[in-house]
């Protein structure tokens, strides 16, 4: 039962192992606070009947038959724009990686992740967050450091917004990236909407992929 106040979160799977789809309803449903709205095998099966409950948060494996996790995530995207989509894979290598968060990826988890820990990645993407699995961070932050220093003055962006984007681009929701930078949730609001503005993005996701496909942090 759903705590008075809290709300539900309604999370879609696409999984084609029938186990681990299944045994992920089974978490979701058996979790107070959390609901499970559909499990597809496909990517094409999601693309079809998602609309028809549409989820908060879409756990997302990458290695799918016929579409690809990838390629599902960009149309998701252009359908739904505020959809949440964490990926769920067993694929930890750069490529996928950059691919799935440049397609517009909310997070990245292994499927060795813990119950408890999907479920916390779940709620911290629903405010805010970019969860990932502690070896996909630690390979992202490679990649930022091979990365050369990046041209501010190509992206119109100040410093301090530049800062405020990379500590999203290392996992920050509203609430830490603030406490992180010693402002108010609001201030990070407004200098989020100036990011937006600036890079021609529509959400946090978007301008994280950008940051990383134009190298600007």
């Amino acid at each position: 039962m759903t705590a008075p106040g809290e709300t539900t979160i309604r999370v879609a799977i696409v999984e084609d192992r029938r186990e681990i789809r299944e045994g992920l309803a089974m978490i979701i449903n058996g979790t107070p606070g959390f609901s499970c709205t559909g499990a597809y095998r496909t990517m094409e099966d999601a693309l079809d009947r998602i609309g028809h409950e549409l989820p908060d948060v879409v756990l997302n494996d990458i290695g799918l038959p016929g579409m690809s996790g990838i390629e599902g995530i960009r149309i998701l995207k252009e359908r739904y724009p505020k959809l949440l989509i964490l990926m769920l894979t067993i694929y930890d290598d750069d490529e996928r990686i950059f691919d799935a968060l440049c397609a517009g990826a909310s997070g990245y988890l292994l499927k060795k992740t813990q119950p408890a820990r999907l479920l916390e990645s779940l709620r911290e993407a629903v405010d805010g967050g970019a969860p990932m699995s502690p070896e996909v961070a630690r390979r992202v932050i490679a990649l930022f450091r091979d990365f050369r220093a990046p041209e501010a003055v190509s992206s119109g962006l100040t410093p301090h917004e530049i800062r405020l984007l990379r500590l999203f681009v290392e996992g920050h929701n509203y609430k830490t990236a603030a406490a992180e930078l010693g402002v108010t949730v609001h201030t990070i609001s407004f200098h989020l909407r100036s990011i937006y503005e600036k890079l021609q993005v529509h959400s946090k996701s978007e301008a994280v992929a950008k940051a990383l496909r134009n190298r600007l942090v």
